[in-house]
């Protein structure tokens, strides 16, 4: 019994003689013969379990693990035990799209339960079952307002958000004709006059405003004002957020955001290259019907008890995909676990006490290395558990520097400039640690 069905040779020859092809080589014919593979792969030959256990120690043994002090929108938080235990049953790693809720109470579930979560954090009325990332999840949120606004296609956006992010933004909207302009920044914080300035000019035709709390550079900003003024010339109001950061600052929706989005990786998904993320997608209750992806509610069955169902859903998300305000299907339901075990086995309390800690350490770093008259604070702005410092010494660069710390066993930190250095803290760095790296660090 095969695990999948292949493909015979006479299902083979009918495909080819479909796309007009002889041979399977004739698919490649557009590759430069110069860069072709000629040689045999050097794959070792077969071993025992226990010689692959072996040879893959060895491998794992030549990783250099760093102490991280790096950030940018990925952060190195603790991660508890229970939830990869939790996570590796068979019955989460291998679960799909539950468009059956009789046979999915278990993960329409956790999905409801994440999304409870998730719009308690943000102060928002509703969340979806979540998205892929935090940047596509910005970008989602840009598409969403769009499609509230109807006639309005430009969004503005400040330019203290995260570089990255806005290329994905850049990226969706290129194809769905949707205008972007920029909030100009000042002192490393959005230019409230340029932004009015901006909602005059185009008089009504400004889908929605994106601003980033905290900001690219760590730094917290003060957005008073804002949803008055973007509400006033019918624009939305979108708040992008590292969602731990999220359990001591205001949220969202006490600033008035209409959309909350972000990445929710600082939620105990460890760093991973390339690994999966987790965006998360908060509104207020009048947009639920623009909203993309998946929605899980609570009913009743037919017995009167309390059960979970997919509800809310467009039909334009299945079957009139060009009407659609988002073509996403799946959703990143495991990670979304993730996340809700962690919040669950956290707590608020356990949330708080992880983001003060961030901020006591990032905060005692900044004045320790301010202290060496080596660095400068290149933005004196409140910030929470990132920073962004000059680096004065001129015998050696920021790139010498973080090759230095590397050396050293530490990752030093993010380069945005020729000679600046965003850094940042999270609960787990010791005072120890933080001591050990300011040493390390002097010139």
């Amino acid at each position: 019994m095969f695990k999948y069905f292949p493909h015979t040779e006479k299902d083979l020859q009918a495909m080819m003689e479909k796309v007009g092809i002889t041979s399977l080589d004739d698919l490649y014919a557009e590759v430069p013969e110069d860069i072709r593979f000629r040689g045999d792969y050097q794959l070792p030959e077969q071993m025992s379990e226990v010689e692959v256990r072996q040879l893959f120690d060895k491998l794992g043994k030549q990783n250099e693990e760093l102490t991280c002090f790096g950030g940018a929108g990925v952060y190195d938080h603790y991660t508890p035990a229970a939830i990869p235990a939790l996570l590796s049953r068979s019955e989460f790693l291998t679960s799909y799209t539950p468009y059956q809720a009789e046979i999915s109470q278990g993960t329409l579930h956790y999905i409801f339960e994440y999304q409870s979560m998730m719009a308690e954090l943000t102060g928002m009325d509703i969340s979806n079952a979540s998205m892929y990332d935090g940047a596509t999840a910005a970008a989602e949120a840009v598409m969403m307002a769009v499609a509230a606004g109807k006639k309005q296609n430009t969004v503005l956006i400040s330019e203290t958000i995260d570089p990255k992010v806005l290329k994905v933004i850049e990226t969706y909207a290129h194809f769905h004709g949707i205008k972007i302009e920029m909030i100009q920044q000042k002192d490393g914080v959005t230019n409230l006059p340029h932004l009015l300035s901006l909602l005059s000019l185009h008089q009504g035709n400004v889908a929605g405003v994106l601003v980033q709390q905290p900001n690219y550079y760590g730094i917290i900003e003060d957005y008073s004002g804002y949803a008055d003024a973007i509400h006033e010339q019918k624009g939305l109001f979108i708040m992008s957020s590292i969602a731990a950061d999220l359990a001591v600052l205001r949220t969202p929706g006490e600033w008035g955001a209409d959309i909350a989005v972000g990445d929710g990786q600082s939620l105990g998904i460890p760093m991973q290259f390339g690994g999966p993320y987790v965006g998360y997608m908060c509104c207020m209750e009048k947009l639920i019907r623009k909203m993309p992806g998946r929605i899980v509610g609570m009913t009743q069955d037919n017995r009167g008890q309390r059960a979970f169902v997919l509800t809310l859903q467009a039909r334009e998300q299945h079957i009139r995909r060009q009407k659609a305000t988002s073509n996403i299907c799946s959703n990143q339901s495991l990670m979304a676990l993730w996340v809700t075990v962690y919040l669950s086995l956290m707590g608020k309390e356990g949330l708080r006490e992880a983001a003060q800690l961030s901020y006591a350490g990032a905060h005692y770093l900044c004045e320790k290395l301010l202290a060496t008259e080596a660095f400068t604070l290149v933005y004196d702005r409140p910030f929470f558990n990132e920073f962004v410092v000059r680096y004065k010494n001129e015998s050696e660069t920021v790139d010498e520097l973080i090759e230095r710390m590397t050396e050293q066993g530490y990752f030093a930190g993010v380069k945005i400039a020729d000679d600046q250095l965003m850094i940042a803290v999270t609960e787990k760095r010791s005072k120890e640690e933080i001591d050990n790296f300011i040493k390390e660090l002097r010139p």
